[in-house]
């Protein structure tokens, strides 16, 4: 029977407490498993690719076999690339499933990995910026740019990282649907946070006691 230090559950999805005192859930999400593939996993330069591939297969080959015997030779191709792309989709659905973003009234805490599970949790005054990348299809990727000398690795990371960004990683909420309304909560929480005066208790001097 396993021991019980082995096995951790989480006190709150997508947490790995319960937060404290104070502190509220505002938003939870996941990337859309589809925006992912075509963001992240470049699904569509893929399917190009060997849709290409066909082309000029058919094509080269037409000249010597007229183009109707030379049409079945991009069937191979054709199938190559069914099968990469739901390849990629299978690794857009596991991550995104393996995923949890959460927006607090303090912080962003990101639980990303599907092998290797790791929970990131960014202070909003550990948030220098954040900029939001929308599509077409209301879906958007918010990347947050830290401060100081945050080190975070952008293997451990990917696909929830802002791409080619490596010397300074940027975490990013990746794909996410109705990026524009995450976004605004996210902007609304963190000046909420970063005004809230900051008051440091200490103990009277001996002069002020008497």
């Amino acid at each position: 029977m396993p021991d019980e230090d082995d096995i951790q559950v989480e006190a709150v999805n997508g947490l790995p407490e319960r937060p404290p005192a104070g502190e509220h859930i505002l938003w939870q999400g996941r990337p859309a498993t589809w925006a992912l593939a075509r963001d992240s996993l470049a699904m569509y330069w893929v399917a190009g690719y060997f849709a290409l591939l066909a082309v000029w297969r058919v094509g080269v080959s037409s000249v010597d076999m007229g183009f109707a015997g030379a049409l079945p030779l991009a069937i191979p191709f054709l199938i190559l690339g069914l099968i990469a792309c739901g390849l990629i989709l299978f690794v857009s659905w596991m991550q995104a499933r393996a995923t949890v973003y959460t927006i607090t009234t303090a912080r962003v805490a990101m639980r990303v990995g599907a092998a290797l599970t790791v929970t990131l949790n960014l202070p909003f005054r550990r948030i220098a910026s954040a900029d939001l990348e929308l599509r077409r299809d209301g879906t958007g990727t918010i990347a947050l740019t830290t401060l100081g000398e945050t080190r975070l690795s952008y293997l451990v990371l990917w696909p929830h990282v802002r791409p080619w960004r490596m010397k300074q990683t940027q975490p990013a909420l990746r794909s996410v649907p109705d990026a524009e309304r995450v976004a605004r909560i996210l902007a609304e929480a963190a000046e909420t946070r970063v005004s809230e005066p900051q008051i440091a208790a200490r103990a009277p001097s001996p002069m002020a006691a008497e």
